[in-house]
């Protein structure tokens, strides 16, 4: 299916522990407009595409966000990783260490869990990449929104990273949107 290299896309190379910037890092890797959302949502959908380009981008793009997920996992592995657990507990985080010490899984900062309530596949070609454009748009702001709250130019450079493709995301979904108006157009024959 895909050729692996042992590589991130974009290198994430953090060498100061910040567990206050991991519990809003986190939400991108299992909050509802995070990587992990992305992807499945992308994957499940592809299967109803009456295109295939629209089925070809849903797979590139969907299997692109597994490799965001990988990439925020090991931001956030690295923002946890040598910090003492004092620091976990001034930055309200301690419930997180109680619960998961240092490691990363799917949720939000605050501890709620990934759901698959997040992401939908409606089955109509139009709504669900309308949808995808929609979440590129969220995950966007978040990734802004992160980078507001972020110091370190070590997290700066992969978040930059990050809400650019999303922005590129988007175009491809819009481009896509206008094949799929023009394919619906093409089958009504009067």
């Amino acid at each position: 299916m895909w050729l692996y290299e042992k590589k991130m896309e974009y290198p994430v190379r953090i060498k100061n522990p910040d567990p206050r910037m991991a519990s809003s890092v986190i939400s991108q890797y299992g909050g509802p407009d995070g990587e992990l959302a992305a992807s499945l949502r992308y994957l499940n959908q592809r299967y109803h595409m009456p295109i295939p380009e629209a089925t070809a981008l849903l797979n590139d793009i969907g299997t692109e966000e597994l490799a965001h997920f990988e990439m925020v996992g090991s931001m956030v592995h690295q923002l946890m990783k040598d910090a003492p657990a004092d620091e976990f507990k001034e930055s309200g985080l301690g419930p997180w260490y109680a619960d998961h010490e240092r490691s990363t899984w799917p949720a939000i900062g605050t501890g709620v869990p990934f759901t698959a309530a997040y992401f939908a596949s409606k089955g109509d070609p139009i709504a669900d990449v309308t949808e995808d454009m929609a979440a590129e748009q969220k995950a966007r702001a978040t990734y802004e929104n992160l980078l507001d709250l972020a110091d370190d130019p070590d997290v700066i450079d992969p978040l930059r990273w990050l809400r650019e493709r999303e922005i590129v995301h988007f175009q491809r979904f819009g481009e896509l949107l206008n094949k799929l108006y023009e394919e619906q157009d093409r089958k009504k024959c009067y």
